[in-house]
Protein backbone atom coordinates (compact mmCIF):
# COMPACT_ATOMS: atom_id res chain seq x y z
CA UNK A 1 0.00 0.00 0.00
CA UNK A 2 1.27 3.66 -1.33
CA UNK A 3 0.91 5.93 1.70
CA UNK A 4 2.08 9.47 2.49
CA UNK A 5 2.70 10.73 6.26
CA UNK A 6 0.53 14.46 6.18
CA UNK A 7 1.14 16.90 8.65
CA UNK A 8 -1.52 19.09 10.60
CA UNK A 9 -0.78 21.70 7.82
CA UNK A 10 -1.49 19.88 4.74
CA UNK A 11 2.47 19.12 3.98
CA UNK A 12 3.92 15.99 3.00
CA UNK A 13 6.59 14.81 5.64
CA UNK A 14 7.02 11.29 4.00
CA UNK A 15 5.87 9.09 1.42
CA UNK A 16 6.32 5.19 1.59
CA UNK A 17 4.42 1.75 1.91
CA UNK A 18 2.75 0.02 4.59
CA UNK A 19 4.39 -3.88 4.96
CA UNK A 20 3.79 -6.63 7.26
CA UNK A 21 7.18 -7.82 8.26
CA UNK A 22 7.24 -11.48 9.84
CA UNK A 23 8.92 -11.39 13.52
CA UNK A 24 12.02 -14.29 14.65
CA UNK A 25 8.54 -15.73 16.33
CA UNK A 26 6.08 -15.86 13.33
CA UNK A 27 4.31 -12.95 14.10
CA UNK A 28 3.40 -10.20 12.05
CA UNK A 29 4.22 -6.68 12.80
CA UNK A 30 2.79 -3.57 10.69
CA UNK A 31 5.75 -1.27 9.82
CA UNK A 32 6.20 1.69 7.45
CA UNK A 33 9.19 1.76 5.05
CA UNK A 34 9.64 5.50 3.43
CA UNK A 35 10.33 5.89 -0.12
CA UNK A 36 13.87 7.70 1.22
CA UNK A 37 15.04 4.06 3.46
CA UNK A 38 14.26 4.89 6.69
CA UNK A 39 12.23 1.84 7.98
CA UNK A 40 9.88 2.38 10.81
CA UNK A 41 8.87 -0.50 12.96
CA UNK A 42 5.34 -0.39 14.52
CA UNK A 43 3.45 -3.20 16.75
CA UNK A 44 2.67 -6.65 16.19
CA UNK A 45 -0.45 -7.48 14.68
CA UNK A 46 -2.85 -9.50 16.82
CA UNK A 47 -3.81 -13.26 16.21
CA UNK A 48 -7.38 -12.46 15.03
CA UNK A 49 -5.72 -10.20 12.20
CA UNK A 50 -6.53 -6.87 14.46
CA UNK A 51 -4.16 -3.83 13.57
CA UNK A 52 -5.38 -1.31 15.95
CA UNK A 53 -2.50 -1.85 18.44
CA UNK A 54 0.03 -1.89 15.70
CA UNK A 55 -1.03 0.85 14.04
CA UNK A 56 -1.49 2.72 17.21
CA UNK A 57 2.44 1.56 17.88
CA UNK A 58 3.04 2.97 14.50
CA UNK A 59 1.52 6.32 15.16
CA UNK A 60 4.27 6.67 18.31
CA UNK A 61 7.25 6.20 16.02
CA UNK A 62 5.36 9.19 13.49
CA UNK A 63 5.86 11.27 16.54
CA UNK A 64 9.19 9.75 17.45
CA UNK A 65 10.69 10.88 14.32
CA UNK A 66 8.69 13.86 13.09
CA UNK A 67 8.21 15.36 16.64
CA UNK A 68 4.70 15.99 15.58
CA UNK A 69 1.27 15.11 16.89
CA UNK A 70 -2.21 14.64 14.88
CA UNK A 71 -0.36 13.25 11.75
CA UNK A 72 -2.46 12.25 9.41
CA UNK A 73 -1.45 8.41 6.87
CA UNK A 74 -3.00 8.74 3.84
CA UNK A 75 -3.20 4.92 2.55
CA UNK A 76 -3.64 4.78 -1.50
CA UNK A 77 -4.62 1.44 -2.86
CA UNK A 78 -3.25 0.46 -6.82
Amino acid sequence: MQCAIISRAGQTLARGKLVLSKTDNDQLRLDLVTDRGRYLEGGLVDASGDMTEASLELSRKFFDVWGMSNLQLHVTLR
